[in-house]
């Protein structure tokens, strides 16, 4: 396979050599095609270590499409530079039938296949029930990714802990199956830890969009997309073990602007969207604000001398500086045709107001956008994020 190649802009300085008992995870957030832009972040971050550097993080979880980009770097843990070089590659040269099949035939047998579904027994043995087939994306990580790499990597002491996260349909939970070195397994309200080999059909549940992709079997129970049902996103890495976080998220940028005047009801393109940013993004923002007030708890009690058994995480987070909704209206053309038929029928148009086009538009013009976007992101927060590497 071959590998684009391409020269630091900035001189490479000797890498931060964190404390040996501090841990810092990364944590990947859930956004199908809008996780191109991890890529680019990793890309600028990997630039400012030496090329023979290993992961500068002791700790990966990631969610949905995040997670798929997480277990690629857990694979080349002992070498970061060749980890985003080969994750980069498959990004930049990406098409929509890589992941999900693309054409007419095969669209709308899904789409019929779905319809004649809703007929059957209760106790028929049902097909998963999808808009689209992501067949092709199975046939792509199995042939890309080594994960028995993940295994070796942390017994080379390269890494600690890799998560993945999945929702759990049968009862609600969202279950974060992991490898560590070290970690137990967990339970808390409505989410756990489970000790696992990760495997290829980890991450096709983890990645699979409600209603967008079909669940997935694991043993007796099915999975959907791990940003379902995930009301602590940074559980995962502090059960882990992590003492700071590094997140790289995919929320559109909050504009203080009022609220745009609507002529009529939402259609349901606009409506599914919504949602789907709702998933996304924002439980991550609460967990956050929930973690900075047990910060300020511990760091209150310190001050005043109780003792306590909590410690206090640190986290950075790096969120696009554009909207994907409009990155993705200008790049919708390039979309095939059959999804664009299948889309409009479901109300989404070129210039639509649903962000949903920004999910599945796994097409190279516009996962190369979003490289350059993350890029260009962490370039110019590039001295926070070293020191927050440093500390």
């Amino acid at each position: 396979m071959s590998l684009l190649s391409g020269k630091s802009s900035t001189p490479v300085m000797t890498e931060p050599t964190p404390s040996a008992n501090r841990k810092t995870a990364l944590l990947l957030t859930g956004g199908g095609a809008r996780a191109a832009y991890q890529v680019g972040v990793l890309k600028a971050i990997a630039q400012q270590y030496p090329r023979s550097s290993k992961l500068p993080f002791q700790i990966i979880s990631g969610t949905s499409a995040g997670a798929i980009n997480g277990a690629a770097m857990a694979c080349y843990a002992s070498c970061f530079h060749l980890g985003v070089k080969k994750l980069e590659w498959i990004w930049r040269n990406f098409h929509t039938n890589q992941v999900y099949y693309s054409d007419y035939i095969r669209v709308f047998r899904q789409l019929l296949r779905g319809i004649f579904s809703a007929f059957q027994a209760d106790y028929a043995n049902k097909q998963p029930v999808s808009l689209f087939d992501n067949k092709p994306l199975k046939q792509l990580l199995t042939k890309v990714l080594d994960l028995k790499r993940i295994d070796r990597n942390i017994m080379g002491g390269y890494l600690s802990s890799v998560s993945v996260t999945a929702s759990c349909y049968n009862n609600g939970d969202s279950i974060s199956f992991f490898q560590s070195d070290s970690a137990q397994e967990w339970r808390r309200a409505k989410r756990c830890g489970q000790r696992t080999l990760l495997g290829v059909h980890h991450l096709m549940a983890s990645a699979a969009i409600p209603l967008v992709f079909p669940s997935v079997r694991i043993h007796q129970q099915y999975f959907g997309d791990g940003s379902v049902n995930q009301l602590a996103p940074l559980s995962a890495p502090i059960h882990l073990g992590a003492d700071k976080i590094l997140i790289v998220g995919v929320a559109d940028p909050r504009k203080n602007e009022p609220s745009q005047r609507m002529l009529h009801h939402p259609d349901l393109a606009t409506i599914a969207g919504h949602l789907l940013d709702t998933v996304f993004t924002d439980t991550l923002n609460s967990d956050l604000e929930r973690m900075q007030r047990v910060n300020n708890t511990i760091n209150t009690m310190t001050e005043h001398g109780v003792p306590t058994n909590l410690k206090p995480i640190n986290s950075l987070l790096i969120n696009p500086s554009q909207n994907f909704g409009q990155l993705a209206s200008e790049h919708f053309l390039s979309l095939p045709l059959a999804v664009r038929t299948m889309l409009r029928i479901t109300g989404i148009r070129q210039h639509s107001d649903s962000s949903l086009a920004s999910y599945l538009l796994f097409e190279q013009d516009y996962t190369r956008r979003l490289i350059q976007l993350g890029y260009d992101d962490a370039m110019a927060q590039m001295d926070a994020i070293m020191a927050f590497l440093a500390e």
